[in-house]
């Protein structure tokens, strides 16, 4: 898979990295709900220390609420600080839109700021057929140059992204390398790998079924529960990465219910519930996110409890 304007043997190298447990970052705010710059900082450092690439901006980071402007800092804060661990982490961005001239500006930006790569959301709320996915992604493609991965996450879009069509993307665009999938659906994820080039990345969107993908050939997993134990996702990832089935199967069976329960409600509210528990960040949420209700809160405790993590 050859990108252009890249050294092959450096961009080679950076996927190389790409293949491993990314953390959706969440977004810590301070009491007037701005971006708390210092809080972000010593959470990604947290991140990278712990073995983690980090994705800042994801459906996690809450980015739907924040302005263009604080979204493109966001992302030149994670290069910074991920940059200054010394540890040369994959910085991924979400740059996505239900506009693609607004997707083609973020993702830009994001590649003027540093980032390592693009993840860029199937447009949601507009709804368009497959052969205008093929359209706006080749267009976003051919406007930039750093690594794309495509994110399906049809719960939220209210549109899948066909196997088909993915690929059709994929060998059309040397810098579309992979796929976020979030679709819950192993059928049309195997298929996936059946159409698309034998490089084509496919990580995992769903904690509870990173084992499952990775089984099928997956490389990583785009992680909401490693906010809060980074370093447990990536020894996850690597027992598996070593074939080592049946410990992955044990840890797999271990972290279920945390993974289940990150999702009790609208992620990131238990997730960030979680990791104010945890004393990483608070748990306040821009409107019309909340944190969760009393009884689901309860839930997250208990998990916690169960795991010794409290």
């Amino acid at each position: 898979m050859m990108l252009t304007g890249y050294s092959l043997i450096t961009m080679s190298d950076k996927l190389e990295k790409l293949k491993n447990v990314i953390t959706a970052l969440i977004t810590p705010f301070k009491e007037d709900f701005s971006l708390d710059e210092e809080k972000y900082r010593e959470f990604i450092k947290f991140q990278v220390n712990n073995g983690a690439n980090i994705l800042t901006m994801g459906t996690t980071g809450e980015a739907a609420t924040l302005s263009h402007e604080e979204h493109i800092e966001a992302v030149k804060i994670s290069v910074d600080e991920a940059r200054k661990t010394g540890k040369d982490p994959f910085v991924l961005a979400g740059t996505g839109s239900n506009s693609t001239n607004e997707a083609i500006s973020l993702t830009t930006r994001a590649e003027e700021a540093g980032a390592d790569g693009a993840l860029i959301v199937v447009p949601y709320y507009n709804k368009p057929v497959q052969h205008s996915l093929i359209d706006h992604y080749n267009t976003i493609a051919e406007q930039v140059k750093i690594p794309i991965i495509v994110y399906n996450v049809p719960g939220r879009t209210v549109r899948n992204i066909n196997p088909e069509t993915v690929a059709t993307i994929a060998k059309k665009n040397d810098n579309v390398v992979g796929i976020k999938c979030a679709s819950g659906n192993i059928d049309q994820i195997t298929k996936i790998f059946k159409l698309c080039p034998d490089d084509f990345i496919v990580l995992s969107g769903d904690d509870s079924l990173t084992f499952h993908i990775m089984a099928l050939g997956g490389k990583g997993v785009i992680s909401v529960a490693s906010n809060i134990i980074p370093f447990k996702m990536v020894e996850f990832y690597e027992t598996m990465e070593r074939d080592l089935w049946n410990n992955a199967r044990e840890q797999q069976l271990l972290y279920y219910d945390l993974f289940k329960v990150l999702f009790v409600e609208t992620n990131p509210g238990p997730v960030k519930f979680a990791a104010e528990l945890l004393g990483l960040m608070n748990k306040r949420m821009r409107l019309p996110l909340t944190p969760p209700l009393l009884d689901n809160q309860e839930k997250i405790k208990i998990v916690l409890k169960n795991l010794k993590l409290i």
